[in-house]
């Protein structure tokens, strides 16, 4: 049975549909609304159904609806909307009227235009933040005025069509601004469309059939703003100094705007390009020192125009930012412009990805157009950067990451004719069937890099998969190169793990370079999910663990790539020691990896470096044995890996813009050591935070929230899931992950801080006992206190050795395409160089050296001046460093306190809790506080008195 309240309520409601409720009606429109029309008509025969209504909805039970066939929900919604003003745009209150009435012909003071322009241009901002032109700039009735309808040519573009009489000076200023920022939006649009972006997610296209001239050349709006400034310069003495200075600014930066816009479609050099973002910044900084000379004129915005739109929409409110916010947002879009543009100005491929990556990972990101721009720069036409070809750029990439001075990227196989038994044609034939293969994959990691941080991670969950083909279809290919090269299987002794490899192995170069890719994707898709915070507290343990095994497995793949290259290297050397002549050597060894010897060369600014001349030493293998005693003498490096031993006085590698094989390994050499590296470093600090969340769970400083809906292993399932159609690396099992959050086997496994040990990932880890508490935060001291002396190799890598290259800086190369990952273990990366030729091993005991020697070739390279490439890598490493030196500090401090008190006084979680404080801080707090969100340490605090 139905209760009487409800009933009541019911009728109540139902009450409100009455034609006839006067009091409600006086409730909507808070005055008598007109009568109702007369119904009288031979056609219709008007019934009252109110009480007939309301009596059969008290048989109705509760959740019981009745509906005619016909009823659609198309006639539903179309109900629901006619009459109410929040969905119908046609819906007019009492006294309203359809159409605006504001007169866009009236006399305009010179305040009033300031105060329309700078309205204007809060709109803008609007705009590229992602809202539509409806509620942004098309609100604007004197753009309205100026668009619809459209013009055939500039000069009927005017608020007043057909004007009779001559145009007020006011006037004429506020409509040559508005010509010129139609115009930009026009481009603006042009750009966005041409490139990846997400529809209403980052950007909204919808111009609601409104033409935005962009038919009219761009010449002869500039010239109407360059004749609105002549107008008002004649005007100073009536209006006065600073506010005919605070209108010629905004129409100086409209036609800068303009100018920039066209300069881009155009193209040309990175420094004519900046240009015009570098006048609007300035002339931005003169806006904003001549405030308080605007008046709002509020009645020159309505929302009554959305009703003229070609929309289904309905009314929705102008988006109103305030001047100081336009002006952060404006100055922003500015510096990132001139940013960007310096993408043009290519070193190699490694520091190419670091400056998109680094570029797009800006807190606040890039503004959506900013993010076309980048790609639009990268891939207008299928020509990478307005100059290169898709195919040098992979080369370039192959040579720097595995097969630097390959016989394979010699561009003469493709002078060779189709035979029967030519070997370099079927190299040339099978290296380009596997480029088609590659090149989209390869394309799509710069594109999905551009997207808002959210596509990023889940774009990556599908690349990987890409990448997961590539690496398959690359084996096949590398089988069949390894016949054609006659190529010699090799053995080598992993310096990470210090145990010999099972059984001699082939190079496999294309497979290895997709391989290194993957497993980066992989790293990537993890780090991102701690600073979208996809995980809950209580899963971070398991997930720093997760990207720790990642990190170790990369780690040992750039091993095995730098043994076979360390390899190649010592043959180059033999021939170059040799005393046969050059064509004896059996395989050749091309200079460059795409460009033909016999064509003219003018090797890139920041080309690959060259040792010639300085001493080329033999290169050394150290044995087990010596890395023990080496690392035995570096202190306390417990890694498993010796560092290098100083280079003699005489090794100092002098840096020249050189393409010699040489040159090549070197750089390739630098990459790989510096790879390691970032590896250690990334694994090192991964266990440190992985090992302190499970602490914390340990001491109930963290308990998860009550799950009713799910269990451990499915959540775990949904972690790994963009992980599963990934053959290797395998995703460990659910209670292998179970167990190393819980703190099984902490320690044992491929690490730095574990001198032999072995893999630790198998099934059986669940059957260990748990280390104790005690064990756990050594074993975590020792990571981070790692992690920090990696910091002192990390922090001194120049712009060459760190592949920041590009930024508008001179100077060259650089290396470490990882560069976002940094902060462990320099004991580890610089020991596993020891393979490397000492010159190459000595980059850091022989630093001031080479500082010397840089300064004196390429002043630039040790001054103030450097590139923002390389000032962004260094930043993102000051917050690696920040966040490592509060693991520490909080290791120390209440962690350590709380493992006392738990393991020597004995005392409960209870206790303990009442002691010692844990917050999980967002990745917000965490970036806002200079600290890198991608490591999301906890805030520990011990309560006063202890």
């Amino acid at each position: 049975m139905i209760s009487d309240d409800h009933e009541a309520a019911v009728q109540r409601e139902l009450l409100t549909l009455s034609l006839a409720n006067n009091d409600y009606n006086n409730y909507l429109y808070g005055e008598e609304p007109a009568p109702a029309p007369s119904m009288s008509n031979p056609g219709i025969i008007a019934t009252t159904i109110t009480k007939k209504f309301l009596s059969a909805c008290r048989t109705l039970e509760t959740g019981e609806i009745v509906k005619d066939g016909y009823f659609t929900l198309f006639e539903a919604v179309g109900a629901l909307e006619i009459g109410d003003s929040k969905m119908d745009s046609g819906c007019l209150a009492p006294g309203e009227t359809l159409e605006e009435t504001y007169n866009v012909n009236r006399p305009l003071s010179a305040p009033e235009v300031l105060g329309i322009i700078d309205q204007l241009l809060c709109l803008e901002m609007a705009w590229h933040l992602g809202y539509p032109l409806s509620q942004t700039i098309l609100t604007s009735v004197y753009i309205e005025a100026l668009v619809e309808p459209a013009s055939a040519t500039l000069q009927e573009a005017d608020f007043v069509r057909n004007r009779k009489t001559p145009r007020d000076p006011m006037t004429t200023v506020l409509r040559a601004y508005c010509l010129g920022l139609v115009r930009t939006c026009a481009d603006v649009l042009e750009t966005i469309r041409d490139e990846l972006y997400y529809e209403e997610e980052d950007f909204v296209t919808n111009t609601y059939r409104r033409n935005l001239m962009d038919h009219f050349d761009r010449y002869e709006i500039r010239d109407e703003i360059l004749s609105a400034k002549h107008t008002l310069h004649g005007l100073r003495a009536k209006i006065g100094t600073d506010m005919t200075q605070a209108l010629s600014f905004r129409l100086e930066l409209r036609s800068a705007f303009l100018r920039a816009l066209e300069l881009i479609e155009d193209r040309g050099s990175p420094d004519s390009l900046q240009i015009p973002w570098y006048q609007m910044h300035s002339v931005w900084e003169a806006i904003l020192k001549l405030p308080g000379l605007a008046k709002e004129v509020p009645e020159a915005f309505s929302t009554k125009l959305q009703r003229k739109l070609a929309s289904s929409m309905p009314p929705r409110p102008i988006v109103t930012l305030s001047f100081d916010e336009a002006a952060k947002h404006f100055k922003k879009l500015c510096n990132d412009a001139i940013d960007a543009v310096k993408i043009l100005d290519y070193h190699d491929s490694q520091s190419l990805l670091n400056f998109v990556f680094l570029f797009q990972a800006q807190k606040p990101q890039p503004l959506v157009y900013i993010r076309c721009l980048v790609q639009n720069l990268l891939f207008k036409d299928m020509v990478l950067l307005d100059r290169l070809s898709i195919r040098q750029v992979m080369d370039d990439d192959l040579s720097i990451v595995v097969m630097p001075a390959h016989e394979l990227l010699d561009p003469n196989n493709d002078l060779v004719e189709a035979a029967p038994h030519s070997a370099r044609f079927a190299m040339a034939h099978q290296m380009e069937l596997f480029r088609k293969r590659a090149a989209q994959a390869y394309i799509d990691i710069f594109r999905v890099l551009c997207q808002n941080r959210c596509r990023v991670r889940r774009m990556l969950c599908h690349l990987i998969q890409d990448w997961e083909q590539v690496q398959l279809d690359a084996e096949d290919i590398d089988q069949l190169l390894q016949v054609q090269m006659d190529e010699k299987p090799l053995a080598y002794q992993s310096q990470t793990t210090l145990t010999l490899g099972s059984e001699p192995g082939y190079s496999l170069p294309l497979s290895s370079w997709a391989y290194l890719y993957k497993l980066r994707l992989m790293e990537w898709i993890v780090q991102l999910g701690f600073e979208l915070e996809v995980y809950a507290p209580d899963e971070l343990a398991g997930m720093y663990w997760y990207l720790s095994h990642l990190a170790k497995t990369r780690a040992q793949h750039v091993e095995r790539i730098q043994a076979f290259t360390n390899h190649r290297f010592n043959e180059l050397r033999s021939w170059s020691s040799s005393s046969t002549s050059p064509s004896s050597h059996p395989k050749p060894i091309p200079a460059t990896p795409w460009i033909s010897p016999t064509q003219p060369y003018h090797p890139p600014r920041g080309w690959p470096v060259s040792i010639s001349s300085s001493p080329i030493a033999p290169v050394t293998t150290t044995t087990s044995a010596a890395a023990s005693s080496s690392s035995a003498g570096a202190g306390n490096n417990t890694s498993g890996t010796s560092a290098p031993s100083a280079p003699s006085s005489t090794s100092v590698v002098t840096h020249h813009y050189s393409t010699t094989p040489e040159a090549s390994f070197t750089r390739s050499l630098t990459y790989l050591r510096s790879t390691i590296l970032d590896a250690a470093i990334t694994w090192e600090f991964a266990d440190t935070v992985s090992v302190i969340y499970t602490l914390l769970s340990r001491l109930s400083l963290i308990t998860p929230p009550p799950r009713p809906y799910g269990t451990d292993e499915q959540r775990y399932e949904v972690r790994m899931k963009p992980f599963q159609m990934v053959s290797l690396p395998e995703v460990p099992s659910y209670q292998t992950w179970k167990g190393h959050t819980q703190g099984v086997g902490v320690g044992v496994g491929v690490g730095v801080g574990g001198q032999g040990q072995g893999d630790g990932d198998g099934d059986g880890d669940g059957e260990k006992e748990q280390e104790s508490a005690k064990q756990l935060w050594e074993f975590a001291t020792q990571a981070v206190g790692q992690a920090k002396k990696a910091f002192v190799v990390l922090e001194g890598l120049g712009e060459r050795e760190a592949f920041a290259g590009g930024g508008g800086a001179a100077g060259g190369g650089g290396l470490t395409c990882n560069t976002f990952d940094s902060a462990a273990a320099a004991a580890a990366a610089a020991a596993t160089a020891t393979t490397t030729a000492p010159a190459e091993a000595g980059f850091s005991s022989t630093k001031k050296a080479q500082e010397q020697t840089q300064a004196q070739e390429d002043p630039a390279a040790t001054t103030g001046r450097g590139n923002h490439n390389h000032k962004r890598w260094m930043e993102n490493v000051g917050r690696y460093k920040r966040s490592v030196e509060k693991a520490e500090r909080i290791l120390e401090q209440g962690i350590k306190k709380a493992v006392e008190m738990m393991d020597a006084e004995g005392k409960t979680t209870e206790e303990i809790n009442k002691v010692v404080k844990v917050k999980v801080p967002r990745s917000e707090e965490v970036w806002d506080r200079g600290e890198h969100w991608w490591w999301i340490v906890p805030d520990v605090d011990l309560e006063d008195g202890e």
